[in-house]
């Protein structure tokens, strides 16, 4: 809690200006001074830790374009929503080294989807390598925020996903404790997992501002807690002897609250995510003339979010996050 400012994470690199999870989105993120960069680890067909937002991959790569696997598109219920698309569980690691990554909002950020096509989709071991590597080269501790998205989904599919994380950052060099590791998840059962496990991180626990955990709702259906119950001070009492910090949707701090000071209260960092300059994404107090892509008055929203008192914040264009939150 005594840091001088807050940790400036890459989500998922840079995507303001390249396509998310690319490897020049995170040379971007590493290149402008951020503490650490952000990748989301999801599973392969043949159980190897890939790199994308989410297991639907349409979205964010060339999949929908390649002929050759039209006949991969599916229906799945992934933590009980259904979905169709393209999954990365059934292509095996080296079938998504094949595709290309693309811009998730092409319209709102087209100087990033200039890019497609052009950078392959990355396994977690490349970032954590390059991550590394940028550390040697900057001579300066540089971490990882590794998201796990949709472990129960992957559990029931017969992976252990926190046997999968364990063994890939153990073959990756990165259990020693000598660059900066913080796990995180919206689920609290493949964290408490790899506690199990040994694995050495800090830990942190993904709130988003509704809906319930689909790890307890596959437990417990309808008498699975809220995500916003969990931001109670009764909640917050369970997280403090669970877990080292909690990471919250900024709209939870953008309105009257106290969520950061009962969880310091408690022992317990705050992270939040997302901090992005565009109109679209800023509280309407904030919005400027200029379209959805435009840039608004973000260093107004982004002072409401540091003044909150937050340990992390998450940013998309790390340039303007390190500029901001690291003066």
């Amino acid at each position: 809690m005594s840091r001088r400012h807050p940790l400036v994470i890459g989500h998922r690199g840079a995507p303001g200006y390249r396509p998310e999870h690319s490897a020049s989105s995170y040379a971007l993120a590493l290149a402008a001074g951020v503490d650490a960069v952000e990748p989301d680890a999801v599973v392969s067909r043949d159980g190897v830790l890939v790199v994308r937002h989410e297991n639907e991959i349409s979205e964010t790569t060339d999949v929908a374009a390649r002929p050759e696997f039209a006949g991969r598109r599916a229906t799945c219920t992934v933590d009980g929503i259904e979905r169709s698309g393209w999954f990365t569980e059934d292509f095996t690691a080296d079938e998504l080294a094949g595709l290309r990554c693309r811009e998730r909002v092409p319209a709102l950020r087209p100087a990033s989807a200039a890019f497609d096509d052009t950078e392959p989709v990355l396994r977690l071991r490349e970032v954590l390598d390059l991550v590394r590597a940028a550390s040697i080269d900057q001579q300066r501790p540089i971490g990882v925020v590794l998201e796990l998205k949709h472990a129960t989904h992957f559990g029931q599919q017969g992976w252990d996903v926190a046997a999968l994380v364990a063994a890939e950052l153990e073959a990756a060099g990165w259990l020693s404790g000598d660059l900066p590791l913080v796990i995180e998840s919206f689920e609290q059962t493949v964290l408490a997992q790899l506690q199990v496990r040994g694995v050495p991180a800090t830990y942190v626990y993904l709130v988003k501002a509704s809906g319930r955990p689909y790890d307890l709702v596959a437990a417990q259906g309808a008498a699975a807690s809220t995500y916003r119950s969990q931001l109670r001070p009764a909640g917050l009492d369970a997280f403090a002897d669970r877990f080292d910090g909690i990471s919250v949707n900024k709209r939870l701090l953008l309105l009257a609250g106290s969520v950061v000071a009962d969880a310091h209260a408690r022992g317990l960092e705050v992270y939040t995510w997302t901090c992005r300059p565009e109109n679209t994404f800023l509280d309407r107090r904030f919005r400027r003339a200029g379209g959805a892509g435009a840039f608004g008055a973000y260093e107004q929203e982004w002072a409401v979010i540091r003044d909150a008192g937050v340990d992390g914040v998450f940013v998309d264009h790390p340039d303007l996050g390190v500029a901001f939150f690291g003066a």
